[in-house]
């Protein structure tokens, strides 16, 4: 048998809570094209598959993702290469958004360049008060226009833009008050944060839960206008789910909703 460990490991609890824990420590779980795939693959199991409520994404050792893996890509100095490279990123990127389910970084560690771009694009992160982040790229000659494209979706412009032009690290407070992370705990405490996150929202309908985290990026895109009008159209059509229907007669009620799964 190999005694090669995979790229990525994977867990999931009887509540439908899956962790997917990047596994390059030695190399600080820069992305590689393999981990880009390994990655990419468990991505698309999990769109398939009904019974995953949330997705935790992890890393083992003391960085959470040092970027993409500047060995490799310094190898193969050719513009076709470069754009296959991006357009796997870019694929592993637009998965996460495309999920049906929330993601949820949990940061232990330093996330440079690419990998604070995996934790912007993430719908939710919990970060250690020792994690720290920068798009470095700037430093090298390299801007980071990929990690620029859901950090400057996260954060303001301008604090964005400095993040990017000056390559400098912020630590997990500030990444916190610039809109980053969600919430910054001691490190002994992360896990136990990141499945308190987990289990609110796996306490929620699936049904709402799931429109609602399409709806909420789609009129990200859309003016004003058109965003109210995909937001009715999604709460009109939500209000008939069976959910929402006994969520609404529970209210009225004053009683606990019993949720049909």
């Amino acid at each position: 048998m190999s005694s090669v460990e995979p790229l990525i490991l994977r867990t999931q609890d009887e509540r439908g809570a899956v962790t997917l824990t990047l596994n390059r420590p030695q190399a600080y779980n820069a992305l590689s094209e393999s981990l880009l795939a390994a990655l990419q693959r468990e991505l698309d199991t999990i769109a398939a598959d009904d019974s995953v409520r949330v997705v935790v994404l992890a890393a083992a050792g003391k960085a959470f993702c040092a970027g993409h893996d500047l060995r490799e890509m310094r190898s193969k100095p050719s513009l076709d290469y470069y754009r296959a490279l991006f357009a796997q990123c870019t694929r592993v990127m637009l998965s996460i958004r495309g999920l049906p389910v929330p993601v949820i970084a949990r940061v232990q560690g330093i996330a440079t360049a690419a990998g604070c771009q995996l934790v912007a694009q993430c719908d939710l992160a919990v970060a250690s008060s020792l994690a720290r982040f920068a798009v470095s790229g700037v430093n090298l000659g390299l801007f980071c226009s990929t990690p620029g494209v859901p950090l400057s979706r996260n954060l303001s412009r301008k604090q964005a833009f400095e993040m990017l032009m000056t390559g400098e690290f912020i630590d997990a407070r500030e990444a916190l008050s610039r809109g980053l992370v969600n919430r910054v705990v001691e490190p002994e405490e992360l896990e136990a944060e990141t499945a308190k996150l987990a289990a609110s929202i796996m306490a929620k309908p699936k049904v709402a839960v799931r429109m609602g985290k399409e709806l909420f990026y789609r009129q990200g895109e859309l003016g004003i206008e058109a965003a109210y009008e995909a937001a009715g159209e999604t709460m009109a059509c939500n209000m008939m789910e069976e959910a929402a229907l006994e969520g609404v007669q529970a209210f009225i009620e004053k009683r606990p909703p019993r949720w049909g799964g």
